[in-house]
């Protein structure tokens, strides 16, 4: 009588190593499956089972990828702020509402040479969106060092995963 691990069958594939065949370790067969086969998603009633858990636990949080991440993210975030601003400087300008406060400015304090600019409102958001970026992207790093002290000490976060069958 052969051993099913040791033997290649039809229900046990093969893989080669140089030129022998080696054969590889197939499945128990389950009572209703057939000869040798055997569902992976399937329990010894016949049931899948709902779902698989595992705890991992993050201990360490890579300063230099929270870096990358951060500053991506946020001039992500700025670029969005600022295309924000610019349809809604149109939209005023379009409707006449920026023409209006204007007037209204003028003649509340009296100058006269008062001037609502798309080009110097834009270029000092820019300036404060970039220097928003780089101060954030550095407290997120500083927040990254401190979870990796206060880690070393606690013991990490704890994250169960779960796979839905």
């Amino acid at each position: 009588m052969s051993d099913p691990v040791t033997q290649p069958t039809a229900a046990t594939p093969t893989r080669t190593e140089g030129s022998a065949p080696v054969a590889t370790r197939s499945r128990p067969a389950t009572s209703g499956d057939g000869p040798g086969v055997q569902d992976p998603g399937r329990t010894r009633r016949g049931h899948r089972p709902k779902s698989r858990h595992a705890r991992v636990v993050v201990r360490k949080v890579g300063p230099w990828s929270v870096l990358k991440i951060s500053f991506l993210f946020y001039l992500c975030v700025m670029a969005v702020i600022l295309g924000a601003l610019v349809i809604l400087y149109g939209l005023l300008g379009a409707i006449g509402a920026l023409d209006s406060l204007q007037r209204l400015i003028r003649d509340l304090f009296a100058d006269q040479s008062f001037e609502i600019s798309g080009n110097w409102l834009f270029t000092r958001g820019l300036a404060i969106g970039l220097g928003m970026v780089v101060l954030w992207t550095l407290i997120n790093v500083f927040v990254a060092f401190l979870y990796n002290l206060l880690s070393d000490i606690v013991g990490g976060v704890e994250i169960t995963l779960s796979e839905r069958r």
